[in-house]
């Protein structure tokens, strides 16, 4: 993978948009939001993920046929919970780009249960934390799930090769 854009903030300043406010009113279409991008409306169902706007996220990523739309359904289908839609997700993303860098930034974390990137197994992990983990086990998960985020962003918002 190419070296990520990791200046959200610039990004999203130039949008009018910020990570931590939702924005109140309607916005200007992805593309304009984030011109040049490689998925802008990916970027933006992120974000929308990223405010904790579900149904918004959901109701984008479920409308963009490509790989990143189907990652970040299975991520918006993961939080719900309902992983065994998140996991049909998962299937149609198919090995993503972003699978390297984010198993390495898992293994820095702490997590590294195979030899690549598997979100079947950081399915299973997440729902364990859910339902019956330690306040470690739910941190580790946090973690991995805010790397994972940066990443699939980072990839839709870098510039069309």
């Amino acid at each position: 993978m190419d070296s990520p854009v990791t200046d959200f903030e610039s990004i999203l300043t130039a949008a009018g948009l910020s990570f931590t406010a939702k924005p109140a009113g309607a916005l200007r279409p992805a593309g304009e939001l984030f011109p040049g991008a490689r998925a802008p409306e990916a970027a933006l169902a992120g974000l929308w993920l990223r405010w904790d706007d579900w149904d918004r996220a959901h109701a984008l990523a479920q409308e963009i046929a490509t790989a990143e739309g189907s990652y970040w359904h299975a991520i918006v289908h993961r939080r719900e919970p309902d992983a065994g839609n998140a996991a049909y997700w998962f299937r149609r993303v198919g090995r993503h780009a972003i699978f390297p860098a984010l198993h390495e930034e898992a293994a820095r974390l702490g997590w590294s249960p195979t030899s690549e990137w598997d979100p079947f197994a950081f399915l299973d992990l997440y729902e364990h934390a859910r339902t019956r983990g330690g306040a470690d086990e739910r941190a580790l998960v946090a973690a991995v799930e805010a790397a994972e985020w940066r990443l699939l962003f980072a990839w839709c918002v870098e510039p069309r090769a």
